[in-house]
């Protein structure tokens, strides 16, 4: 699989070579190169979704929207980061691997991490955030396998709910500056809604679906403007977009 650069604005860098061959080491380096954060700390939200805004294919899952350039670009961006931060339902529905350098970062209200796929050898590299209340479920779903390995940090709650920005201060405080939110639809929004993104990277698989799912949840939250920094497409018309996240409301 090849992917081409259609666009890469003078602020992402200079002019670089315009086509790359997925699964090569030279590909790996330089979308490492592509994607690492201009400065730090840096937020960035990185999704899949396709034509139609589903952020769940025919399976229900994001899964069945990838494909091998989607997964080597979640790789580079996973590598060059300090935390992969998700919500417990995308734990829940897909699984979720630690991953193979950056810390693997679980946020929960409840406490539910059924479902999930740590393995010991990679469970001091989890982090969960959760509210006091929710410590006790935490340590069950994880199982008497993990618990002493995987971290629990405490932050504060209104009736359930974290902040957002309790969860990005918790992390900083512990040297976790370069953070990637990688979902589910309800956290990307909730970070995107009280304005903590530096940086949207969004893969548009080429299907329409109508899953029900919309990649940044139900939530309401007011325009924020982008501006597009890079584009790359891949042999299969599927494209991977880097938008900036200016500061401040979006203006007509």
């Amino acid at each position: 699989m090849i992917l081409r650069l259609l666009h890469r604005s003078s602020a992402a860098g200079p002019d670089v070579e315009t086509t790359l061959e997925v699964g090569s080491d030279a590909t790996h380096e330089t979308l490492k190169s592509w994607y690492a954060p201009p400065v730090t700390p840096w937020l960035r939200i990185n999704l899949i979704a396709a034509v139609s805004g589903d952020a769940a294919g025919s399976d229900g899952t994001s899964e069945s929207l990838s494909n091998p350039a989607d997964r080597a670009i979640l790789r580079a961006i996973r590598d060059v980061a300090d935390a992969v931060v998700v919500g417990a339902a995308s734990v829940r529905a897909e699984g979720y691997r630690v991953p193979l350098t950056a810390k693997l970062v679980v946020v929960t209200s409840s406490g539910d991490l059924s479902g999930h796929r740590i393995l010991p050898d990679r469970a001091d590299r989890v982090i969960v955030v959760c509210p006091a209340a929710a410590v006790a479920r935490v340590e069950e779903s994880l199982g008497d396998s993990l618990c002493g390995l995987a971290t629990v940090v405490v932050v504060p709650d209104v009736e359930g709910r974290i902040a957002p920005r309790s969860i990005v201060e918790a992390l900083r405080d512990r040297g976790l500056d370069s953070l990637i939110c990688e979902g589910g639809p309800s956290l990307a929004g909730q970070f995107l809604h009280d304005r903590l993104v530096d940086e949207l990277c969004l893969s548009t698989s080429p299907v329409v679906i109508g899953s029900g799912l919309p990649v940044f949840g139900t939530e309401r939250f007011d325009a924020s403007r982008l501006s597009l920094s890079q584009l790359l497409i891949d042999d299969g018309s599927a494209l991977y977009a880097r938008w900036k996240v200016e500061a401040g409301p979006a203006t007509p």
